[in-house]
């Protein structure tokens, strides 16, 4: 049985159980959240890690790290060291995204070593073979398709993004939609390609009965991704964009029904005005879902910058309700990122999260900042140090006086070091 069968038998499973007690809510909760499709617990039967979490309603924010080869840039070990810096940064989640000649190898690599949910884009898979055998993309068929999403899931991956709301019928909406970008994303792109060049309908969304069943063999969480997104604030919320969603909301329906469990993945570039819509709107058409973000960016004019215009777009964002954020690094639109950018993206993706959190009063999220805030109060270093969300960075950058109490920015004119005197005054 799956997980999403389990809660609607009433039953919590020993991963319902670990997945409460890392979010402060009892497991009775989590199962009748992962009951009515509202939370979601990204495991394969076929594999097992350390970090077992929920995704969904009232949780914590939670925060995936892409990282995987390209075809210019290969190499097991490089996306070894993206794995570990990005778990130390304290990551929730990994996709592996490789595209690169070491594709299979790097992805078998990455799920022995990973502590984390892992998930994956099966069609790219598909397109790195081909590109390898030097074959046209358009010389993939269905069951090429079907058999790397089979294969990925009997290998063990917890997640993965599938394209079925990438049909001829929204295709069509982009010729009455001027968009400046028609589409970034990168399977979605290639379906339409294959769609285009075959005359045929998208596999995924004509044959989605025969991806439930692969699903349902392994409990892996169906991502139901988003083809359409904008990638750029002017052309965010638009026609291809929302008719998707339409799509994906009605398929999300039948996967539950099946008993597979479904996240919502959501646009990439939108503008702060637009943000929040975005959010209910997904809760709307899609009953609740989990809604998986990537960023969103709020501005397209700063490359390497763009993992602080994601923090700022998912802070918005989960705050408003989405649950799930995907990093941007500082590489996004330059280049392949390495294992600094993965760093810094995964500590920006977690300040906005956790940002958000304190807004939604997730259960315990206020507690850290209140703790952090005694031990300034205090002026007890060693006590900030153990409550920051990157301890490794904050000791590097401290420079304390010449009273070793006082950092340098104030020095003897501190104001929490004098107010220490008034507050004795009148707490006596």
């Amino acid at each position: 049985m799956t997980q999403l069968e389990l809660a609607r038998e009433g039953k919590i499973s020993p991963e319902m159980e670990q997945a409460a007690a890392a979010e402060n809510v009892s497991a009775e909760k989590l199962r009748q959240l992962v009951a009515s499709g509202r939370a979601v617990i990204p495991k394969n039967k076929k594999r097992q890690f350390d970090q077992i979490l929920a995704i969904g309603e009232g949780l914590r924010t939670k925060v995936n790290a892409n990282i995987g080869t390209s075809g210019p840039c290969c190499g097991v070990q490089q996306e070894i060291e993206k794995l570990e810096v990005a778990v130390a940064a304290g990551t929730d989640s990994v996709m592996d995204l490789s595209t690169g000649a070491d594709y299979v190898e790097v992805r078998r690599a990455i799920l022995e070593r990973s502590p984390v949910m892992l998930g994956a884009v099966p069609i790219y898979a598909v397109a790195t073979r081909l590109r390898l055998e030097k074959k046209p993309l358009a010389t993939m068929d269905g069951d090429d398709l079907f058999r790397s999403i089979e294969d990925q899931c009997a290998d063990g991956i917890d997640y993965i993004t599938v394209h079925c709301g990438v049909t001829r019928a929204v295709v069509r909406r982009l010729e009455h939609f001027q968009r400046v970008m028609p589409m970034v994303s990168r399977g979605g792109s290639i379906l339409v390609h294959w769609m285009e060049k075959n005359d045929k309908e998208n596999p995924l969304y004509e044959d989605f009965d025969a991806l439930l069943d692969i699903a349902y063999t392994y409990d892996v969480t169906l991502s139901l991704g988003d083809g359409f997104r904008p990638g750029t604030v002017v052309d965010a919320t638009d026609g291809p964009q929302v008719e998707e969603l339409i799509v994906i909301g009605e398929l999300a329906r039948r996967a539950r029904e099946r008993g597979v469990q479904v996240i919502i993945e959501g646009p990439g570039h939108v503008p702060l005005n637009q943000v929040v819509a975005n959010v209910v709107i997904e809760k709307q058409i899609c009953d609740g879902a989990p809604f998986y973000l990537l960023g969103p960016l709020t501005t397209d004019i700063a490359p390497g910058y763009d993992h602080i215009t994601g923090a700022i777009g998912g802070a918005i964002a989960a705050a408003a309700g989405a649950d799930f954020l995907c990093y941007v690094t500082p590489a996004e639109h330059l280049c392949i990122p390495d294992a600094s950018d993965v760093r810094a993206g995964v500590i920006a993706s977690r300040i906005a999260a956790h940002s958000a959190d304190i807004a939604k009063g997730v259960p315990g999220a206020v507690e850290r900042d209140r703790q952090m805030s005694i031990y300034r109060q205090k002026l007890d270093w060693e006590g900030m140090m153990s409550q920051a969300l990157d301890p490794e960075w904050a000791r590097q950058r401290v420079s304390l006086s010449a009273d070793k109490e006082t950092c340098t920015m104030c020095g003897e004119l501190c104001a929490v070091k004098l107010s220490q005197q008034f507050k004795k005054k009148y707490s006596n």
